[in-house]
């Protein structure tokens, strides 16, 4: 009933198996990739026929985490999966940008890419998996894939690259001082197509020596996915690339001078325009049937990308009159909200991202429900792309998945610099609303959210800056590395490249190529330059940050207190009615963690003080021979018991509580009275005695006895 393929390797500590011929049979391609025992399901089904019209390539990829498969049952009212999760989103991203550009040049079919997590082992990401199974079932299903891909995880620790490391080992890596990379890459055999990393200020040298690393690692899974399909591969799709050569040449003649013409402005609006009325040119002026030839589209654009890439390359001039490395021109403000606790406006050239930084208590903390488990997260980052941001107009709904990817990126850049939680506990969130853009908001995102941090007062530990690079390769072999690229050249180029961080290394890095994979050579000189560039725009955001940036008076204010754990249940007391009376008493809101670490937050500083000495007089030991405050609670005849920590109660044996001779405490004594005593010491059960007769009763001071008073 089933023809069964099955493939394995061994990839690293753990087997690679790749299996198709016995789920979803009714696919062009089905492949379940397992690695360890994490497995994931690629299913692939694409169009025979292109929709009339068509002027793009419609692929659709789906992640997809299924609870089952960390045997979890979902939250929420429905107890099912709802709306794609972040990581959801973010590794639909990490499979369709690799294999994207490796689709036949021409080939407009709706293609559906579905990638289903099976079965997780909380030890291999399942993002990996996913990969590969996708590429293996892209390249059995007979569409005109010109792959395989493979895809490797790398870790960097001790100076050692590693291969797949595990998930808690790569689980919110800034708490662990020890893993300084989580880089993820893709390619072909013979190039790479994608990176996308978080690192902790890598120098250039070892964030191209990861790159390296993981291509050569994901060479056996892509002779794995050649062999596999040498055994189950369908007939490839009879598709011919269609030649609209003549098409063009009518084209070129119709418009060239025009739309060479309208390149040459500088200013963004005005260039767009002149395209604008050069393409509507171009239509006019050819025949009906070209007008109405599928083609027309693409040879208007092949026409404006062998303009723009023909003259850089030639003459190293771009549209804007930049040189290949000059950065636009920049201006940093900070302080220019007056409620917000930071703000920042960053302007770079024709791009500009207003930058809003928000600090929040404990309370404020993300909860992250993920198959690998539960988590929190006290840093957010949330990335907004109006239309108006292009001069455009459009539906305005929930974040899409480049909003998702972008402020993703932007996360990974400035969490490397983020204080510890120990040493500023606070809930950090940063928005970032992209005014106008025209080439690399993601990276004005880094750099204006840099800048709004450290206006609110966030203690960085150095500022980030980010810059995006550009490729032109022209088919003989000659290239041109771009910095600061232009969205034209972002369109119409081979590359984006985007590296952000600080002045001693790379915090994040991701690359993306349009055509088959780069060479070393071109990586390591697009590193080099967007070095230079970062630099310089390090340069700009410091003069906007002259002094010492002060903390926002509307920001709470939060005091952390750690407890031994054995103590917690003591401040929470029975049904949380010690804590809840503390909040009542203080007005400070108190946040409590499984590891013994409290915040106390107010915009009082008198409430976090009544907070903090409330949870200390409960957790804390009183010392022998300290003097404390207390109040008398109880008279008797042989002394007096004394409130004086917190809940405690101490005996001032009568003897204890004056230098004369007392027949009874009520002599100097009353019920209520606050006297000052000294911690004598505990007696044989444990009991604590008190003295007051050693203490000066109006300063606290201790009397210090003479000899002739001895």
């Amino acid at each position: 009933m089933f023809k069964v393929t099955t493939k394995s390797i061994q990839w690293g500590r753990d087997k690679l198996t790749l299996e198709s011929g016995k789920v979803a049979r009714q696919a062009d391609g089905s492949v379940i990739a397992t690695l360890g025992e994490t497995s994931v399901m690629a299913n692939v089904t694409y169009a025979r026929t292109q929709k009339p019209g068509q002027d793009f390539f419609p692929l659709t990829v789906h992640y997809q985490e299924k609870y089952y498969a960390a045997g979890k049952i979902p939250g929420g009212f429905f107890k099912r999966e709802a709306r794609p999760s972040e990581k959801e989103t973010l590794t639909s991203r990490l499979i369709d940008r690799p294999c994207r550009p490796l689709f036949v040049e021409g080939f407009k079919n709706e293609v559906l890419v579905m990638a289903t997590v099976l079965s997780h082992d909380l030890e291999n990401d399942p993002d990996i998996v996913a990969m590969i199974a996708v590429s293996a079932a892209l390249t059995i299903s007979g569409v005109p894939f010109m792959g395989p891909i493979g895809a490797a995880r790398v870790g960097f620790t001790a100076g050692a690259y590693v291969l797949n490391p595990s998930v808690d080992d790569m689980h919110v890596l800034r708490n662990n001082p020890d893993q300084r990379l989580d880089l993820v890459v893709a390619g072909t055999k013979d190039a790479v197509m994608m990176v996308e990393s978080e690192a902790y200020e890598l120098s250039e040298d070892e964030m191209l020596g990861a790159v390296k690393f993981g291509h050569a690692q994901m060479q056996p899974v892509i002779d794995l996915i050649i062999d596999f399909a040498e055994d189950c591969a369908k007939e490839p799709f009879d598709f011919q690339a269609p030649d609209y050569s003549a098409l063009y040449a009518r084209v070129k003649k119709a418009g060239e001078k025009q739309m060479r013409a309208a390149f040459a402005i500088r200013d963004k609006q005005e260039r767009t325009s002149a395209i604008e009325a050069a393409v509507d040119a171009i239509k006019a002026a050819v025949s009906e049937e070209d007008q109405k030839d599928a083609n027309l589209y693409p040879a208007i654009k092949k026409l404006e990308s062998s303009i723009l890439r023909g003259d850089v390359v030639k003459t190293g001039i771009r549209i804007d009159g930049r040189d290949t490395k000059t950065v636009r021109p920049i201006v940093c403000e900070t302080g220019i909200l007056p409620r917000t606790h930071g703000s920042a406006l960053f302007t770079r050239g024709e791009t500009q991202g207003l930058v809003v930084t928000t600090l929040g208590t404990g309370e404020d903390e993300q909860i992250i429900d993920a198959l690998h488990g539960n988590s929190r997260s006290n840093f957010l980052l949330h990335y907004n792309f109006p239309p108006y941001s292009v001069g455009e107009v459009g539906r305005v709904g929930s974040p899409g998945r480049r909003e998702i990817g972008h402020g993703k990126l932007a996360w990974r850049a400035l969490q490397a610099v983020l204080p510890a939680a120990t040493d500023f506990p606070y809930t950090i969130r940063v928005v970032s609303e992209i005014t106008e853009s025209n080439g690399s908001s993601s990276m004005a995102s880094v750099c204006g959210g840099s800048l709004s941090m450290m206006d609110a007062g966030v203690p960085l530990k150095a500022p980030v800056a980010g810059v995006a690079m550009g490729l032109i390769l022209e088919d003989d072999g000659k290239f041109a590395v771009l910095t600061d690229i232009l969205g034209d050249e972002d369109h119409l180029g081979d590359m984006d490249f985007k590296v952000a961080g600080t002045a001693n290394g790379i915090t994040s890095l991701q690359m993306d190529i349009k055509i088959a994979g780069i060479t070393p050579a071109i990586m390591e000189q697009a590193l080099a330059q967007a070095k230079d560039g970062r630099m310089h725009i390090l340069g700009e955001m410091a003069k906007s940050l002259t002094s010492a940036q002060a903390f926002s008076q509307y920001a709470p204010k939060i005091e952390t207190l750690t407890i031994p754990t054995d103590k917690i249940r003591e401040v929470i007391g029975s049904g949380g009615k010690v804590i809840r009376e503390i909040v009542e008493v203080s007005g400070a809101k108190v946040d409590i963690n499984d590891d013994g670490m409290i915040k106390i937050a107010s915009n009082d500083a008198a409430a976090i003080k009544r907070a903090y000495d409330m949870i200390w007089s409960i957790v804390a030991e009183p010392e022998e021979g300290k003097v404390y405050t207390g109040k008398v609670v109880k008279l008797v005849d042989f002394g007096a018991f004394v409130n004086f920590f917190g809940k405690r109660d101490g005996l001032v044996h009568v003897s204890q509580i004056s230098a004369k001779r007392l027949n009874h405490p009520n002599e100097l004594l009353k019920e209520g009275q606050e006297v000052k005593v000294k911690l004598l010491g505990f007696d044989d059960r444990g009991k604590v005695r008190l003295g007051m007769k050693m203490v000066d009763q109006e300063t606290g001071a201790e009397i210090v006895e003479t000899k002739e008073e001895a």
